[in-house]
């Protein structure tokens, strides 16, 4: 690696002005929080900017976006409001026949009236399926750190879950056990060639398998039933059999890429199991092969018949090793791939959403020549601020859970996190908290950012949590069952 310039030693330099920073951030935090009936339910998107009252800013309350100031308020110990905003969404949950069991993307409350917005009022009228996926993982975080079980097991909340499994466990025209979605379906809601069964829904699926698991378990324990018992069961047998796909198609290294480009190719009949999605040699990118560098490994983005989608994407990931889809061997490659390709990922402001990305021609074709989406912007090579919590839990629970595991490599890890941490500390509070950066580094701010962005805040706050407050409190974060012993 070269060396550091000066400029990007300044960038990752620890700062005497940690505490205000923190302590402003806190500030900007009590202030996205919003009221519906009187009660506190979450935060809105954005912050007005305080000296552009005028500006258009984000004024809703989305899931997505809610997800990190969920996890945020539940290690402060405000159980309250994660309840409220639990049980908002739950009110809010589709009762028509198409959309039976969706969550509502976002929600807002005008003149006395909660308005949930679907997917009917988004560019392109796409609904958010991360957001129906988050719930109960949510659910199950609060009821863990709590151990509130009546509502666990209360009716509504065990009727929500069964809602929507019946979104997910039903027959289809496809025999996989992935998801199908359309593009704009996720945190990535511009198109970007992302159809199908991209990572991070993938990856949600399963911990929203593994969730609503923990939570009929729990309703169990009350009553018994012949029909929960079943679902129980097919729901597990769904989780398990998607961790399989995945971790058979999804997951690559310099030995699968090496394997899968000598395999036969139009295969038929019983034989396809050795290339069972027609995948060329042609499409295999020559960027993996010094990406992949030799004990690296990642879960790629997509997998479609002769079309999959190599490209990074860093939310994905990072769940897919907070969520233990992935085994620790596993976890610790993607570490070594992430450290390997630091100046890619990291750069100046951590971390970026997904790479390569896609340019000329590619960009033209695959995003309609979407303006939002140029190369090295937004969701098409943008870096994104709010991502480094879910990796940094990721590197700090895998430390937890594995605290003998490859020393050497867990101190680069952490260090490798410090440091991102200090160049988060020293760049978003001159750049208001933007939502996104520009450019190959990362070092501009995104040409239609928002500024003060919630989860550009809170997920600095999270991060500072689990680096300097509680580090033991990243262990929230893990999905097995069982309630949370606070210390």
């Amino acid at each position: 690696m070269p060396p550091q310039s000066s400029q990007e030693r300044l960038r990752v330099r620890p700062s005497s002005r940690e505490e205000a920073v923190v302590s402003r951030a806190r500030d900007h935090f009590e202030r996205t929080l919003v009221r519906v009936g009187g009660e506190l339910v979450g935060s809105v998107a954005a912050l007005e900017h305080p000296r552009k009252a005028t500006e258009a800013n984000y004024g809703e309350v989305f899931l997505r976006d809610n997800v990190p100031v969920m996890v945020y308020l539940l290690l402060q110990g405000r159980y309250e409001i994660v309840r409220n905003f639990l049980s908002v969404c739950l009110d809010l949950q589709s009762t028509r026949y198409q959309t039976r069991g969706v969550f509502p993307t976002s929600f807002v409350e005008t003149e006395g009236k909660v308005l949930a917005d679907y997917g009917q009022r988004s560019i392109g009228r796409i609904t958010s399926v991360d957001a129906s996926l988050w719930w109960p993982v949510l659910c199950w975080l609060y009821v863990k750190r709590s151990r509130d079980v009546e509502f666990a097991t209360s009716q509504r909340v065990q009727r929500g879950v069964q809602l929507l499994l019946d979104l997910v466990l039903h027959p289809s025209f496809e025999g996989n056990p992935v998801l199908f979605v359309p593009d704009c379906a996720f945190m990535i809601d511009r198109p970007m060639d992302v159809w199908g069964a991209p990572l991070e829904v993938e990856v949600l699926l399963f911990g929203c398998l593994r969730s609503c698991c923990n939570l009929m378990e729990l309703a169990k324990t009350s009553s018994t039933s012949r029909l929960l018992d079943q679902r129980l069961e097919l729901t597990r047998q769904w989780q398990h059999d998607l961790r399989s796909f995945l971790l058979k198609h999804y997951w690559v290294t310099s030995k699968t890429m090496q394997v899968l480009r000598r395999r036969p190719t139009e295969q038929y009949g019983d034989h396809q199991h050795e290339n069972e999605f027609n995948v060329q040699p042609q499409v295999i990118p020559p960027w993996l092969q010094d990406w992949l560098e030799n004990r690296g490994g990642y879960l790629i983005g997509n997998i479609r018949t002769g079309r999959p989608d190599f490209r990074f994407y860093s939310l994905g990931n990072s769940l897919a090793c907070m969520f233990g889809l992935l085994t620790a061997p596993q976890q610790r490659a993607l570490f070594r791939l992430v450290l390997h390709n630091r100046a890619d990922l990291m750069a100046q402001m951590p971390m970026r959403i997904c790479h390569p990305p896609m340019e000329a021609d590619e960009w033209r074709n695959k995003t309609g020549s979407d303006p939002k989406n140029w190369p090295w912007s937004y969701h098409n090579g943008g870096h994104w601020p709010c991502l480094l919590w879910f990796l940094g839990g990721a590197i700090l629970l895998h430390g937890e859970r594995h605290p003998e595991a490859d020393v050497l490599l867990m101190g680069q890890m952490t260090a490798m996190l410090e440091e991102c941490y200090w160049s988060q500390l020293n760049q978003l509070p001159r750049q208001q908290w933007a939502e996104y950066f520009d450019g190959p580094t990362g070092t501009w701010v995104g040409q239609q950012a928002r500024t003060y962005q919630t989860w550009t805040i809170v997920g600095f706050l999270l991060l500072h949590h689990i680096l300097r407050v509680k580090p033991q409190d990243v262990t929230l974060l893990d999905l097995e069952p069982g309630l949370h012993r606070q210390g």
